[in-house]
């Protein structure tokens, strides 16, 4: 019996010590608040009534939802609108232009803007009072997430798997990370014109070519106007067109770019850090491909250590002198559209990347098992088009052709010969297809010395080292067929001027 009271007792024991320690947080809970500074709100405000420019140096920082105060929050945007329309910001103007706001009147109108001024300090430090604003209301945004991952935890159906609330956690978490862009509902039209003359502007500092990530092949940039933020761009072939190479190729040369003008200390440095997605090879076959590319070296001779010692150094050389480059690969196997997800964000957060390569999107597991593949690859495509706006980078993924390519005359491919093609075609900004005359040629020679074969052999010379970048959908310009050169040697596209 006495052994039975103890159990008992130690069973109560900790039900009591947890009621004790819920009363205990709620007790806290009470005297919890907010973080805020209604006083630096003040002071900032005063300071920028008593020197106007101040607001240029602070723009970039301080929004007006960074404020607590709701008077405070009115009172920046209509000092940021007036700014902007080139008046000059006083106690009395900026009365004037709050003449019908009811919580202005209730604290004194003019007088309190004009305290605002006078308490202003005798050495103003904006930048400083912008910062404590700015991460006063991170921490309040904090809170508010928390508040709502706790929530949704205890709440959410059984139709929520615990991986979609992870899911909508980081991204919450992303959005609070990334709270200096206007990413969070409806954006004004002046300020969408702002992002379009600032992309209009990063154009013209390029010498009025491109505004996106460069490709490395002048004529597809032409074309496109670069690889563009929020843009979901398909690069699908048959097996053996040579899809990997070419998105390895503009993966190398966007990272490279980006790191040679970072090291020129460039103003507006081109290409950008690249994150690969390798979902079919190894990183260090990737890896050798590029270093074949670089050092025109075989691929065979690498993959077999077949090297002359001149060879040999070239390629420890060369493999040392890429080893700094921002091009970041991630070849786990199986991955889902979430995982994906959540590693671009840290990435973006982390390491800035402005490019993204998924090789290649068949691939790509669904967060949600279906019996209709159409209806996974569906899931599939339209979250790369969310995470391309999210991270308002340009998306490029590889996509399989269907085998019906193979059994037509014309193997052209062309938009329906897209796996799964309605959702892919649907949500991709760009579709382009490789296609390579010169790999069906080889498998259909004639028997030699007749005249079949002379036609053959004249196609072929036509066809080598030949390959057709066929862009069929551009949402924002024209379609047209780009030739490159390529050389199978070293898995290398090029543009085809400079080899002719």
């Amino acid at each position: 019996m006495a052994l039975r009271r103890g159990a008992q007792l130690l069973m109560i024991a900790p039900q009591h010590h947890t009621i004790m320690r819920a009363e205990h947080a709620m007790e806290q809970e009470v005297f919890r608040q907010l973080p805020y500074d209604v006083e630096v709100e003040q002071a900032l405000l005063g300071t920028l009534l008593i020197d106007n420019y101040a607001l240029e140096r602070i723009s970039n920082t301080l929004k007006p939802e960074h404020f607590y105060d709701p008077l405070h929050v009115r009172l920046y945007e209509a000092i940021e609108h007036m700014w902007a329309k080139g008046h000059a910001v006083t106690p009395l103007t900026l009365r004037s232009a709050m003449d019908n706001d009811e919580g202005l009147v209730e604290v004194g109108g003019q007088d309190y803007l004009v305290s605002l001024a006078r308490a202003a300090p005798a050495l103003p430090n904006a930048k400083d009072y912008a910062r404590i604003l700015a991460e006063l209301a991170m921490r309040r945004e904090l809170i508010r997430v928390g508040e709502d991952i706790v929530n949704t935890a205890f709440e959410a159906g059984a139709d929520m798997a615990p991986s979609d609330q992870i899911d909508e956690a980081e991204k919450a978490l992303y959005r609070v990370a990334e709270r200096g862009r206007y990413g969070e509902g409806p954006m004004g039209f002046e300020a969408a014109i702002a992002e379009a003359v600032k992309e209009a502007e990063s154009a013209l500092s390029r010498g009025g070519h491109i505004s996106g990530v460069p490709s490395g092949f002048t004529d597809l940039d032409s074309l496109l106007g670069g690889l563009h933020s929020s843009d979901l761009l398909i690069v699908a072939g048959r097996p053996g067109m040579g899809k990997t190479a070419l998105a390895t190729n503009m993966a190398f040369y966007a990272s490279r770019l980006w790191a040679k003008d970072k090291a020129e200390k460039v103003d507006a440095p081109r290409g950008a850090p690249v994150l690969l997605f390798s979902l079919e090879m190894a990183a260090s076959q990737l890896s050798a491909r590029i270093l074949s590319e670089q050092t025109e070296i075989e691929m065979r001779k690498i993959r077999t250590g077949r090297f002359t010692d001149d060879e040999w150094d070239r390629f420890v050389q060369t493999s040392q002198r890429l080893s700094d480059l921002p091009l970041y690969i991630d070849d786990t196997g199986g991955i889902s559209i979430a995982q994906i997800a959540a590693r671009s964000r840290r990435m973006k957060r982390e390491k800035g990347i402005g490019l993204i390569v998924v090789d290649y999107l068949q691939l790509i597991e669904s967060s949600r098992w279906s019996e209709n593949r159409v209806q996974e690859i569906t899931e599939v495509t339209k979250g790369l088009k969310a995470l391309a706006k999210e991270l308002s980078i340009p998306v490029m993924a590889l996509s399989q052709l269907s085998r019906g390519v193979d059994s037509r005359d014309d193997k052209r491919p062309v938009l329906s010969d897209l796996r799964e093609s309605g959702s892919i075609e649907q949500d991709a900004d760009v579709v382009m297809f490789v296609y390579r005359e010169e790999y069906y040629l080889k498998s259909r020679e004639p028997d030699t010395g007749t005249s079949e074969h002379s036609a053959w052999m004249e196609k072929m010379e036509r066809a080598h080292n030949r390959a057709e970048i066929m862009v069929e959908k551009h949402r924002h310009g024209p379609t047209n067929k780009i030739e490159l050169f390529f050389d199978e040697r070293f898995t290398r596209f090029s543009n085809l001027a400079s080899n002719n």
